[in-house]
């Protein structure tokens, strides 16, 4: 199968994993891919962000920079029909982003199907965090999107709720939740040495709200516990992080290693003994998770339906009232002092992980296949 693979990210992140990551398992099952994007995405380092967007944020106020997102399509218009002339694709498939219509206009000037992967609703996001001065337009383009493809792909049951609730057919819905490499999947966990220290560890864009102070906190408020702390990622909330370890007297304690390749993660989650998701908005599949799962950690999250799709207490995590921090230490304490319970959930949680085939190549298998039924019935029509 062509596939034609729309985007419009400008920088090296989790987005880029994603990206990267299920264009790299479509081309390892057979299918030939073209990849048609912003050209300083090829150029950008991982973890950076696009300079000219920067400049754009910093110096137009926010409509402004709202309308040139807008804007922005007629020059991706034009690259993605250029790229479908030459390459004849059999289906579009594209990443979701507000105002990004061009795969839309051209799956429909074309008779394309598209596959369209939505991984937030980013008008609601936006807007809740006051990021989005043009509202009803934000809304129209981001109904536009989803209504216009012929397969709207969500990473969680939570998020297709939504997207069904703007008015797209649940039979135009399907789940496609994130997930790990094959060599992740494949590699088998070498178990963990004997030791009289536990290892938290978390992974991901350091914000404030995850909740990273609590757990700081809590283990300087516990000094029987033999606990250290791993924060593998960079963020806004960095700094305060380690201004108040050494403030609390436990710098010692604390390694942050800063920005770290994708590819170095599942290297850096095996030294965890516990992992950690502090807190998750209520739509996301989020990416670390399942670099716990193949790792085969024991996992403690917050107690909420995107995140009980994955994962189940006493089973395959301890989850706690998400919000509540007292619980979320409480799960902490209650598997620092058991290490067979956490070797219990760690293994059935890569055992899930298997079974319920959480991977990109999966993924990949699951959207041709919706691909091809996609191709048969309208060659039937």
């Amino acid at each position: 199968m062509r596939i034609l693979y729309s985007h419009r990210i400008q920088s090296r992140d989790g987005q880029s994993v994603h990206l990267e990551a299920l264009v790299a398992a479509f081309r390892a099952a057979g299918h030939e891919v073209r990849v048609v994007g912003p050209g300083q995405y090829a150029r950008a380092e991982f973890g950076a962000e696009s300079r000219s967007v920067a400049l754009a944020r910093r110096l137009l106020p926010r409509w402004a920079a709202e309308l040139a997102e807008l804007a922005y399509n007629v020059p991706a218009y034009r690259r993605l029909a250029r790229a479908a002339r030459e390459f004849s694709p059999d289906i579009l498939y594209e990443r979701y982003n507000l105002f990004h219509l061009a795969g839309v206009l051209l799956a429909r000037r074309r008779r394309l199907p598209l596959l369209l992967e939505v991984n937030s609703p980013l008008a609601e996001e936006r807007a809740r965090f006051g990021g989005l001065a043009l509202r009803p337009l934000g809304r129209w383009a981001e109904r536009r999107a989803w209504r216009g493809a012929d397969l709207v792909l969500a990473v969680s049951a939570v998020l297709a709720g939504t997207i069904a609730a703007e008015g797209v057919a649940r039979a135009r819905i399907r789940v496609t939740p994130n997930g790990v490499s094959a060599a992740q999947r494949c590699a088998i966990p070498a178990p963990r040495p004997p030791s009289a220290r536990v290892t938290l560890g978390f992974v991901g864009f350091v914000r404030a709200w995850h909740g990273l102070d609590a757990v700081l906190r809590a283990m300087a408020a516990s000094p029987a516990l033999p606990l250290d702390l791993v924060v593998v990622g960079e963020g806004p909330a960095l700094p305060e992080l380690q201004a108040l370890a050494a403030h609390l007297g436990i710098a010692a304690r604390v390694r942050f290693t800063g920005l770290a390749a994708h590819e170095e993660v599942p290297r850096l989650v095996a030294g965890f003994d516990i992992a950690l998701q502090p807190k998750v908005v209520a739509y996301a599949s989020p990416l670390k998770i399942f670099d716990y799962m193949a790792a085969g950690v024991a996992i403690v999250a917050p107690d909420q339906p995107n995140i009980g799709e994955i994962l189940a207490h006493e089973r395959t995590a301890l989850l706690f009232a998400a919000a509540d921090r007292a619980a979320m230490w409480a799960a902490i304490a209650r598997l620092a002092a058991d290490p067979s319970l956490r070797a219990r959930l760690g293994e059935a949680a890569r055992r899930e992980l298997l079974e319920r085939d959480y991977s990109w190549d999966g993924n990949a298998r699951r959207v041709a296949a919706w691909a091809r039924e996609l191709l048969a019935a309208r060659r039937a029509r």
